[in-house]
């Protein structure tokens, strides 16, 4: 009997120290894992956005009834009183190093935007609110074709201050990456509605990737 309770008692004692000396048991995966994810770098990105409704090759813009105004193919028809709820916009505009149309092209944005502020007027003397879903395509240095994804709203002023924009995502060089975006009207045409949007882009991304 003695003999047999020295066995089960030596039998426990190793099953104890394998348990123990596991890495389950030590949690050593979550502290890699924490540590993984302090080894982050720090990017920053200045680009300006030129969103171009007028001239030869503008984007081209609907309103919710599909109806486009004949004399013009970037202009709406829309009544008075909706002012631009509804309106939905299509984009695939050129992202630039420097504010004039001329500087070097370091990406695209692609995607779409809508008004969605029924308050919002023509004359601009109103917030405008609007829900972008919208993909930054970089083409330039390290950050060639890799990509930062908008989904999410902003309200902003035709000629007002910053605002920020929501990123939900990024690929190629942004996986994993945590951003924040803040956008500035550089410069707006109030009869074309023409518009070039100065963005500071700020990236904690995994300097492994």
């Amino acid at each position: 009997m003695g003999k047999d309770m020295g066995f089960l008692v030596l039998l426990l004692l190793l099953m104890y120290l394998v348990v123990a000396a596991s890495p389950l048991a030590q949690n050593n995966k979550f502290e890699e894992v924490s540590h993984q994810l302090d080894e982050e770098k720090l990017t920053q990105l200045h680009f300006y956005y030129h969103d171009t409704l007028s001239g030869k090759k503008p984007i081209l813009i609907k309103d919710i009834s599909g109806k486009k105004k004949p004399s013009s193919p970037a202009v709406l028809q829309v009544p008075q009183d909706a002012g631009f709820f509804g309106v939905l916009m299509m984009a695939d505009d050129p992202l630039t190093e420097g504010p004039e149309p001329t500087s070097k092209l370091v990406g695209r944005a692609q995607g779409l935007y809508a008004s969605a502020t029924a308050a919002a007027r023509q004359d601009h003397s109103h917030s405008l609110g609007f829900f972008a879903a919208m993909s930054f395509g970089f083409t330039e240095g390290v950050y060639n074709s890799s990509t930062l994804s908008i989904l999410g709203g902003n309200h902003t002023t035709a000629m007002n201050s910053v605002h920020e924009i929501p990123i939900v995502r990024g690929t190629g060089i942004f996986q994993l990456a945590r951003c924040t975006a803040v956008a500035k009207t550089y410069w707006f045409n109030t009869t074309t509605n023409d518009a070039i949007v100065e963005y500071h882009i700020t990236a904690f991304r995994d300097e492994h990737v």
